[in-house]
């Protein structure tokens, strides 16, 4: 295969090998998961055993840096343990999920076993297993060589297949990213945007392992406010994807689908086992078919419907608790104040959460306690 002219000098010369480098910090201690985050999985999704960091694939969700990066070389070896593998790493992600998504928003350095998506036709032509970069749910990159949309197809194939284990360095500066697979770099982008933001590591339906994770930050280049992810450290993820540990409900009035849960008995409502108190909510709605289905949320023993949501489509809800009660709004939109003060049963702080209608689904569940405000504004 023919290697685009930005790859043909990277491609003669192998990635020198850990510990000839210096300058290089390591994001993984080897013994536990201090220093990472766990954005929307449940705990026993990632382990630490042997020397690496262990994923089970279930559900699909991310483990990330408490921290933001901006300009960086960062090395990983990854393997998969079943043929036909998904995972990946994110790179300037955000701090949890997109709406209506399990991934974080990132520009996203695919984790593919050899087989995945192997057809009898050969090649498929949307992506390939060997190291695509393409950026995801809202992020923007100009891709380099050979590229389906934003999608940068790798230059060669240099993956190696399970249990085998393979080697990724990442260069990201400036905006401009470049991956390279066993020593040979194959595939990137331009014009990144965000160009600074968290670095995560997916879970996406099968286990694999993660080990000898190390970064070796670069000078800063001036990210912009627009250019960087949203600094958000307090959110925590109220749902794990795999049960319903955290909430009670009647038998089989909701449905546990990986990152979503599904109503299935109307008005039966999601109980949980954790008392609120005054903070800020995020829940995913999306409707099955039009008609008055409506999610409400319950707290202090006053019932407030979330917005409208359009059908078939994932939307993102925010609802704020204080002592003047709960206020909910769509994200983009201005939340309105509350009208009047608490009322209802003060010492019912735990909140419940019902649909109207058999099929809605609900996902990416967070709370976060109140957020400071400075003087001037901001966050």
């Amino acid at each position: 295969m023919k290697c685009p002219v930005f790859l043909c000098c990277a491609l003669a010369t192998a990635t020198p090998l850990l510990g000839e480098e210096e300058g290089f910090t390591p994001l993984f201690n080897g013994k536990n998961l201090d220093g990472w985050v766990n954005v929307n999985c449940a705990p026993e999704t990632w382990s630490v055993k042997d020397g690496v960091i262990a994923c089970t694939g279930a559900p699909i969700g991310a483990l990330r840096t408490p921290r933001q990066y901006e300009n960086f070389i960062m090395e990983v070896d990854w393997r998969h343990l079943k043929p036909a593998g998904n995972a990946g790493i994110f790179i300037w992600a955000s701090p949890i999920s997109a709406p209506g998504q399990p991934f974080l928003r990132a520009i996203e350095v695919q984790v593919l076993e050899n087989d995945y998506g192997k057809t009898e036709k050969g090649e498929n032509k949307w992506f390939t297993s060997h190291g695509d970069v393409f950026p995801i749910h809202g992020s923007k990159m100009v891709p380099l060589g050979r590229h389906n949309g934003m999608r940068s197809f790798p230059s060669g194939e240099f993956s190696l297949p399970s249990p085998q284990w393979n080697h990724y360095r990442i260069e990201a500066n400036a905006g401009k990213l470049r991956l390279s697979v066993n020593g040979h770099e194959v595939s990137g982008g331009d014009d990144c945007t965000w160009r600074k933001g968290y670095l995560g590591l997916e879970s996406e339906g099968s286990p694999l392992e993660f080990k000898n994770i190390r970064i070796k930050e670069l000078p800063p280049t001036g990210a912009t406010a627009e250019q960087t992810a949203p600094v958000e450290t307090t959110w925590k993820a109220l749902y794990n994807g795999v049960d319903l540990r955290g909430w009670k409900a009647a038998e089989g009035a909701w449905k546990c689908d990986d990152w979503t849960l599904v109503a299935q008995k109307p008005g039966e409502a999601l109980v949980g086992e954790t008392a609120f108190a005054e903070g800020e909510l995020i829940i995913d709605v999306k409707l099955p078919k039009p008609g008055d289905g409506v999610v409400s949320l319950t707290w202090h023993g006053k019932t407030t419907p979330l917005p409208k949501t359009a059908v078939g489509k994932w939307e993102r809800c925010r609802v704020r608790l204080s002592a003047g009660g709960a206020v909910a709004w769509k994200e983009g939109e201005a939340p309105a104040e509350p009208k009047a003060a608490l009322i209802g049963d003060p010492a019912s702080d735990v909140v419940r959460v019902s649909a109207s209608a058999a099929g809605i689904e609900i996902g990416n569940l967070y709370f976060r306690p109140p957020v400071a405000v400075a003087a001037g504004g901001g966050k």
